[in-house]
């Protein structure tokens, strides 16, 4: 079984007291962080892959930390954010919340706090990541399938039974219901219902755009 990843907290913040007395706290509850001066340095590190957040100073010499928030969002980098400044205020906090920030704290702030949006934050990106894995995991069994059980997927997934499905695509029932066969097989749907749950998933188009015509492979 492959070993959880450890998780990281990111540190953006200009004043290096501030930057070591995070990691000191964080330390002591043995979190593992990575510090940075600039959100440069931070965009320019090797991260690694577990699940991590990032507590990003408001206010940095020549940057915006909710500039940076959008630019990492633009870059798809989607990691949760705690802001903490001390120059805050409540349409800079709302604003910050709108766009997904997971909390807007202001200095000083307790460290108990920080550590309840810390925890929020970790336990956000571990749920994200593992959604993110269940639907590459859902595509690459879809990959799986011909053009023509695609096409049996998408209508059966419609609600069509069998013989409308085989009426459609000019077939017989029979070789519908083996491709049905297939596609629950390649799937691992255990009925329709979880079928059609991974239809929504995958968020496929209804009808018989999955196939290019019938033509397409049998």
């Amino acid at each position: 079984m492959k070993p959880a990843a450890t998780s990281t907290v990111f540190v953006i913040d200009d004043d290096p007291l501030v930057r070591a007395a995070i990691q000191g706290m964080l330390k002591s509850v043995d979190l593992h962080s990575e510090a940075f001066e600039t959100p440069q340095e931070f965009l320019t590190s090797k991260r690694s892959d577990g699940p991590s957040c990032l507590i990003l100073d408001v206010r940095l010499p020549g940057a915006n930390g909710l500039e940076f928030q959008h630019e990492l969002a633009g870059a798809g980098i989607r990691i949760p954010i705690i802001f903490i400044t001390g120059y805050g205020d409540i349409p800079m906090s709302v604003k910050a919340m709108k766009s997904g920030a997971v909390e807007f704290l202001t200095k000083p702030f307790r460290d108990q706090d920080l550590l309840d949006a810390i925890h929020q934050a970790l336990d956000r990106d571990r749920i994200m990541r593992q959604q993110e894995n269940e639907l590459a995991e859902l595509r690459r069994r879809f990959e799986s399938l011909t053009a023509r059980e695609r096409e049996v997927m998408s209508l059966v997934v419609s609600g069509m039974l069998n013989k409308q499905v085989a009426f459609d695509l000019g077939t017989s029932e029979i070789t519908v219901k083996i491709q049905r066969g297939n596609v629950m097989r390649k799937m691992q749907a255990e009925s329709l219902a979880e079928l059609v749950r991974m239809a929504a998933k995958l968020e496929l188009p209804p009808g018989r755009s999955l196939g290019p015509s019938r033509t397409g492979r049998e």
